[in-house]
């Protein structure tokens, strides 16, 4: 594929000029040097501004006959130089955007500087084919014995050219350039909604759109209640002062009462307040954490019924019922799953006949799928099949899509489905950390959650006994997470989203010299481990569409994949001889450890009894793994096979990730005491290391001398609600 000529002269977009004609990139008066595989990228982008230009079609145009997969990384470095040159990023594009699995799309708006024409224009030398030619002077037509009638032939033949050229010029102008050519009317309008201090969100609109029910945990972060706040006013009006836990408001199709869901020790229960205040009412209750963590309620547009989460008598599982609001306030489940799932987040569709849901399986709940049902019961049929985390999921007024947020190529952002069925597509709005979309009946407005973390990687040292603080050593603007040791000391391996989107990193031991290492650009990346010898990565990742390992130079490269198959396969850790590479996976039923051969081969089970991320001892002999992250404990296997024994029960289940073994003992999270602890072999006693000051992230590693330890910790977590106004879906 060539590129195109169809370009004017120069055109405007954002704080740039691009002159097309001479490949120059202009910005407040001073010239951007772009190379060229950049330069011919933001030109083809911003021919087709708007559509998606797939990779296939970059790497025939930048490449030509060179076969698609063997420069995909030279097509991930070109972008990556192009949005730098830019000042764009893929986390929050204001100029280009990824499109995960497809290519890339220009979403800015472009203004046309000059008209369609080739690179010479009239009066300046040309070429066979290069553009129309000034006519000849008097001197030299008799020079060249050209008649009058044969001028005028010419002149005639130029204008008509020049006509069909405009004529072709304002055709391709139109198809390329044209406003409002994804969209009829005003432009998009992304503003934030709340901006108060500690964390808010789960918004819904009122029937009419001007007003939003949410809940805060208030200024002094010590409450989760229930408020309402009128678009285009600053306070709020708190609803619910109750000391339980408030969640999962729901306005009734009137407007004057909102449902909202109360955990207390006592009791997990439905309650309706009036939208402007006063006493309220339950509806309905249940005992304590009958709901567990899904809370979640819907009105349905005729008023009759709430949708709300509830486990059935007997199997423990988590399903949908309706409750009905007349004087009966019968209860039905709208959902029977015959085995241990659990469905919540229910959402009727705006004619009433449907409800979209999301089902959790598989072990631990991590699972999860959107899933549709008629409200006069039947069989729900699946409607995703990407078995990742979905934070959050609506309808669009038309009852035409589902809009959702999902991890399914790494990071929390919005995401639309067909209710008819379809592979789903990104939204160009709410991207990394964009989760609960919540969409106005009438007025065009999507509202979510964006939720800010900032995470680093912290040293703290060991060996002195002087107790010193720890200290930051690897910090960005996002989340640094995963940290892991060279097995000479001198490098540290991290996952990091401070390019946009989660990659491996690499840097020096000190923290200097950040290098990222993979360029996936959309996928997710993260939980890296060195080989033995220092040379290699091992990695988790989700470019096939679920976790596959990888295995990446240390210096750069293509990463390649183990294994393929529809099984996720995650947590990867190298045995101390370099020949196998331990893995988590549930391609048998519950969470096992694995082992595969390091080049790749056929998988061999290695735990029985439920497994979670495996590490060998430094002799080799004993493989330390957790059950699995909804099981405390930390258990031990002979490498060669035998008996499990546990080893310590302080590793808490959402901890399962955070902790390291040494030749002398093991340092791990304790939840419990909020700390970094170490359990001694020879001694059996547990000592606290280091506090912590925040709440962590994954991963935990120490030093191969044992001097150090590193862990990530949660510096900064805000939230804040977001409106996009004119949202075309």
């Amino acid at each position: 594929m060539k590129l195109s000529t169809h370009l004017p002269c120069s055109v405007r977009f954002a704080n740039f000029e691009l002159n097309t004609q001479a490949g120059e990139l202009w910005t407040d008066n001073r010239k951007v040097h772009l190379q060229e595989q950049p330069l011919q990228i933001l030109m083809m982008l911003i021919e087709r501004a708007g559509d998606v230009v797939t990779r296939q079609e970059l790497h025939e145009a930048l490449w030509p006959g060179s076969t698609f997969g063997d420069l995909e990384d030279s097509l991930n470095h070109a972008v990556h130089r192009l949005r730098e040159a830019l000042g764009d990023t893929a986390e929050h594009p204001r100029l280009i955007e990824t499109v995960p699995r497809r290519g890339y799309r220009f979403i800015a708006s472009v203004e046309a500087l000059g008209p369609v024409v080739s690179p010479v224009g009239i009066g300046s030398p040309a070429g066979p084919g290069e553009g129309p030619v000034a006519p000849p002077s008097r001197r030299q037509e008799a020079r060249a014995g050209v008649t009058p009638a044969l001028q005028r032939r010419w002149v005639a033949i130029a204008l008509a050219g020049v006509a069909l050229i405009s004529v072709i010029a304002g055709a391709a102008w139109f198809h390329v350039f044209r406003p409002g050519r994804k969209a009829a009317g005003p432009p998009m309008r992304i503003v934030a909604l709340t901006s108060f201090p500690g964390l808010h969100g789960l918004a819904r609109f009122s029937h009419d759109g001007n007003q939003i029910a949410f809940v805060w945990n208030g200024e002094k972060e010590d409450n989760w209640d229930i408020y309402v706040k009128m678009i285009g006013t600053e306070k709020p009006l708190r609803l619910t002062t109750d000391p339980g836990v408030d969640m999962a408001p729901a306005w009734s199709p009137d407007g004057r009462s909102i449902a909202f869901c109360r955990r207390n020790q006592r009791e997990d229960a439905i309650y309706v307040v009036p939208a402007l205040g006063g006493p309220e009412r339950k509806l309905y209750s249940t005992s304590a954490d009958a709901m567990a963590q899904y809370m979640s309620s819907d009105w349905s547009p005729d008023g009759k019924y709430l949708a709300y989460v509830d486990r059935r008598p007997g199997p423990q599982t988590l399903n949908i019922f309706l409750l009905a609001l007349d004087n009966t306030q019968d209860k039905r489940p709208l959902t029977t799953s015959p085995h241990v799932e659990t469905d919540f987040n229910p959402r009727f569709s705006p004619d009433g006949q449907t409800v979209a849901f999301v089902r959790a399986s598989g072990e631990g709940g991590a699972a999860h799928d959107i899933f549709l049902v008629r409200t006069a019961g039947g069989e729900p049929k699946r409607l995703t099949f990407d078995s990742v985390l979905i934070y959050g999921l609506d309808w669009t007024p038309d009852g035409a899509y589902i809009v959702f947020s999902s991890d399914r190529l790494g990071g929390a952002r919005l995401w639309k489905a067909r209710a008819s069925g379809g592979e789903p597509e990104p939204l160009p709005v709410g991207q990394e950390g964009a989760n609960a979309p919540a969409l106005s009946r009438t007025g065009r407005r999507l509202a979510y959650t964006q939720v800010d973390i900032i995470a680093n990687i912290w040293r703290y040292e060991v060996s002195t006994g002087r107790n010193a603080p720890p200290t930051k050593l690897i910090a960005s603007t996002g989340v640094n997470e995963s940290p892991q040791f060279s097995p000479d000391g001198k490098r540290i391996a991290f996952a990091s989203n401070r390019s946009g989107s989660w990659e491996i990193w690499v840097c020096d031991s000190d923290g200097s010299n950040a290098r990222q290492l993979t360029f996936f650009e959309g996928p997710f990346a993260n939980w890296p481990r060195w080989s033995p010898d220092g040379r290699q990565i091992a990695f988790s990742g989700t470019a096939e569409g679920h976790y596959v390992i990888y295995v990446v130079g240390v210096e750069g490269g293509r990463p390649r994949h183990l294994m393929t198959g529809a099984s996720s396969d995650y947590l990867p850790s190298w045995s101390r001889d370099g020949k196998w590479i331990y893995f988590v996976s549930e391609r048998t039923g519950p969470i096992q450890v694995w082992k595969m051969p390091a080049e790749g081969g056929r998988a061999v089970q290695v735990t029985k009894q439920g497994g979670h991320m495996a590490l060998e001892s430094p002799d080799g002999k004993t493989l330390y793994y957790a059950k699995r992250c909804d099981a405390p404990g930390l258990w031990k296997v002979p490498v060669e096979g035998g008996e499990e024994t546990l080893v310590l029960d302080q590793l808490a289940e959402e901890q399962c990730v955070r902790w390291g073994v040494t030749a002398e003992g093991i340092y791990f999270y304790n939840v419990a005491t909020k700390a970094i602890e170490f359990f001694s072999f020879a001694r059996h006693r547990i000592t606290q290391i280091a506090k912590p000051e925040r709440p962590g992230r994954e991963g935990l590693a120490v030093s191969p001398d044992g001097r150090w330890i590193l862990y990530s910790q949660v510096d900064q977590h805000t939230s804040r609600i977001m409106l996009a106004e004119n949202f075309r879906w």
